[in-house]
C-alpha cells in the first residue's frame, strides 16, 4: 500500500467519509413516501445512494431520474424535508474524531470538500463540534463546478495556502478520486462509505484504500 510523503493537509469528502448522514437523508425521502400513502422503506435501501444526495434519495424512493417529469418538484420537497431534519440522526463515523485529533497533533491542516450544497453544508458542519478545527470547507456550489471537476479541490488548497500536491484527498465515491487525481493530489478511497453505484473500489484508480478512518494515519506515518 502506498504511503504519502510531504503531505501538509488532508481534505475529506463529507457524507460517507467523515459523517454518516444516510439516516437523515433517508428519513427526508421516506417522509415523501409516507405523505403519499406509500409504505416506508428500510434505511438499507437508501444508504448505498446517500452520497448522491437528492438525486440518489429520490431515485430510491420513487425510481425517478432528474430528466423525468415531476422530478424537480420532488427535489424541492426533499430539500425542504432534509433542511428540517439534517442534524437529528447524523453522526461522525467511529474513529473520525480520533483521526482529526491525530492530524492536529501532527500539525497537519484538514478540511472538507463536498458536493453537498452550501445551504446544507454550512449549517450542518456548523452544528457539529468536529468541524471547528477545519481550515477549509468547500461545498458543491462554492465553485462553478462540483466534483468530479477539480475546481473545489483547488479552492480548498488555495484557502489552505498550499500547493495541491501537498494535499491528500479522501473520499468514498469514484468522483472523489477522479477529482483528486485531476487536482494532482494523493487520493485515498474510503471503502467503509456509501460507495454509490460503482462500488468496485479497486477500479477507481485511487493511490490507496482504507477500510476504517484510523487506517489513514498508517499511510501518513509510514511516509
Amino acid at each position: 500500500m502506498r504511503s504519502f510523503a510531504g503531505i501538509e493537509a488532508v481534505l475529506f469528502d463529507l457524507d460517507g467519509t467523515l459523517i454518516d448522514s444516510a439516516p437523515d437523508l433517508g428519513a427526508a425521502a421516506d417522509q415523501m413516501r409516507t405523505d403519499r400513502g406509500l409504505p416506508p422503506l428500510p434505511l438499507e435501501h437508501y444508504r448505498p445512494m446517500a452520497g448522491a444526495g437528492a438525486r440518489g434519495m429520490i431515485g430510491v424512493a420513487f425510481g425517478l431520474r432528474p430528466e423525468d417529469p415531476g422530478y424537480n418538484e420532488l427535489r424541492e420537497e426533499f430539500m425542504a424535508n432534509y433542511e428540517r431534519c439534517m442534524t437529528q440522526r447524523t453522526y461522525a463515523f467511529d474513529g473520525v474524531v480520533e483521526l482529526v485529533e491525530a492530524l492536529l497533533q501532527r500539525e497537519l491542516a484538514w478540511g472538507v470538500v463536498t458536493n453537498k450544497i452550501e445551504r446544507f453544508t454550512l449549517p450542518l458542519t456548523g452544528a457539529m463540534p468536529l468541524f471547528a478545527s477545519a481550515r477549509a470547507i468547500v461545498a458543491g456550489d462554492t465553485t462553478p463546478h462540483p466534483k468530479p471537476h477539480p475546481a473545489p479541490l483547488f479552492e480548498a488548497a488555495r484557502r489552505l495556502g498550499l500547493d495541491p500536491q501537498r494535499c491528500l484527498y479522501v473520499g468514498d465515491d469514484e468522483r472523489d478520486i477522479v477529482a483528486g487525481l485531476a487536482a494532482g493530489m494523493g487520493t485515498v478511497a474510503a471503502t467503509y462509505g456509501y460507495l454509490g453505484q460503482k462500488n468496485d473500489v479497486s477500479g477507481w484508480g485511487a493511490h490507496a484504500l482504507i477500510h476504517a478512518p484510523g487506517e489513514l494515519l498508517q499511510l501518513i506515518e509510514l511516509a
